[in-house]
């Protein structure tokens, strides 16, 4: 059960950060997913960075939404540098 909550959850923290940043993006669903999962991972890096969440403590939802929306914006510096 685990890895389908963290499949609806990428999906929707994906979803949620493509929304507030419009623009070109990648993919469909399955990218959104990949989007949202990995936005939780760079959320509770810098949330540990800056000191909000303790080792091991994963970030919450706001803090995937923001890690998501940092992976997008990195996304499109690259792909108008390559462009």
């Amino acid at each position: 059960m685990g890895i389908i909550s963290a499949i609806l959850i990428g999906l929707i923290v994906g979803a949620i950060a493509k929304f507030l940043m419009p623009g070109k993006d990648p993919g469909g669903w399955i990218v959104t997913i990949l989007i949202g999962l990995v936005g939780s991972f760079i959320g509770t890096y810098v949330g540990q960075a800056l000191g909000l969440y303790h080792e091991g403590e994963p970030a919450g939802f706001i803090g995937s939404v923001v890690g998501a929306m940092i992976l997008l914006g990195l996304y499109r510096l690259i792909a108008r540098r390559s462009a």
